[in-house]
């Protein structure tokens, strides 16, 4: 069986290095992706950019050989926006959040699900979105909340238009993670007083993140497309 070919966004750190990590030992082909190319099997695209993702999926359709079985959105921004900051930096903050987190994501599931259908083959898409999307987020993230739960609008539209012919979209909906940026998040939140709110008593760990990325990317059955996967500590159940 030929290894799959996947493009990861946001693979330098956290839970994208820990899945970049597990699906190469999986023995898949990995694409990373970085805002800059830190090295060799990363390519660097700033996705605040607007042509940036459609120069990311070319660059990685090339190094593949022409074909991406899977497409993991997980490339992300967390930057608090006051809600007294001037307007234009809300804005800006606002629109920039929205770019990284939604808009580059909706671009590349575009160019996979267009080329899937061009091969006439199926694919995966897993989407890395955030319990914000479901329950909302901090006074200062309004366009961060927004933006995930933007990603869970998008990720029912793709299964519920593509399932007939073989594309898949999985999500998962981490609660805290103990990335860089919710250690940030958390201490501008009071620290470790927000673990009250996680009966399991402490953040996830990015490969507990990563292991569902692989399985979504890997090996979840077919009929689980559309699904949402949560991975709070029982933060937010549904």
């Amino acid at each position: 069986m030929t290894a799959p070919k996947i493009l990861l966004t946001g693979s330098s750190r956290g839970i994208g290095k820990a899945a970049f990590d597990q699906l190469t030992e999986r023995g898949a082909t990995v694409i990373g992706h970085g805002s800059r190319a830190y090295d060799p099997q990363t390519i660097g695209a700033d996705l605040r950019e607007p042509a940036a993702p459609q120069a990311l999926w070319q660059e990685a359709l090339e190094r593949a050989g022409g074909a991406i079985d899977v497409l993991v959105n997980n490339a992300g921004l967390f930057a608090a926006q006051p809600l007294d900051s001037s307007d234009i930096e809300w804005l800006d903050g606002w629109e920039e959040t929205l770019r990284i987190n939604l808009t580059a994501a909706a671009q590349l599931s575009r160019y996979a699900v267009r080329h899937w259908q061009e091969r006439g083959v199926g694919g995966r898409i897993v989407h890395v979105a955030s319990r914000a999307g479901h329950r909302g987020d901090s006074p200062a993230h309004w366009h961060y909340a927004a933006a995930k739960g933007g990603m869970l609008a998008m990720h029912k539209t793709i299964a519920r238009a593509y399932a007939g012919e073989g594309i898949l979209s999985f999500a998962i909906t981490p609660g805290f993670t103990d990335t860089s940026m919710a250690g940030d998040y958390l201490q501008s939140r009071g620290g470790g007083g927000l673990l009250a709110d996680i009966p399991l008593g402490r953040v996830a760990e990015p490969e507990e993140i990563a292991r569902i990325i692989a399985f979504c990317a890997l090996d979840a059955p077919p009929s689980m497309t559309g699904a949402t996967l949560d991975a709070n500590g029982a933060s937010y159940v549904r």
